[in-house]
């Protein structure tokens, strides 16, 4: 079993001039960069005009850690200070249930753990210490 813990920014529409400012602030690599406006479509969910070019997801490469960002989803509240975020990442769906069930105890829930198009368990909770973790499985051979 695998188990990582990356630091993950949340921008409210500057996360493009974040992800330059790293870039060359901390000497990263670019990984990827995906917006809003490239996600598959969903009819029942239109897109608004103002996220679509709003990143959805960047990672940075800062020697051998992994630094994530992303913009707020327009209308979603954004508050400095609470965007800091410790995602955890696993190689089995099982081990990110077992963390997930742990962690939302006294805690909030932001996200119901659940299937998504880029992991078969992702969910996010704030736990009972206000610190919000974003759980994630990278299976293998998906």
């Amino acid at each position: 079993m695998s188990v990582r813990l990356s630091p993950y920014l949340v921008f409210d529409g500057n996360a493009k001039e974040a992800v330059s400012f790293y870039q060359q602030a901390l000497d990263a690599q670019l990984v990827s960069i995906q917006t809003f406006g490239e996600l598959p479509e969903d009819s029942g969910h239109p897109l608004p005009a103002e996220a679509k070019n709003r990143v959805m997801h960047a990672l940075l490469k800062v020697g051998d850690t992994d630094l994530m960002i992303s913009d707020t989803f327009p209308g979603t509240p954004y508050q400095a200070g609470d965007n800091v975020n410790i995602t955890v990442i696993t190689d089995n769906a099982e081990q990110t249930n077992v963390f997930y069930e742990a962690l939302k105890q006294g805690g909030e829930v932001k996200m119901p753990l659940q299937e998504t198009f880029w992991s078969p368990a992702y969910g996010m909770v704030k736990d009972k210490f206000g610190v919000t973790f974003q759980l994630s499985t990278e299976e293998r051979n998906r």
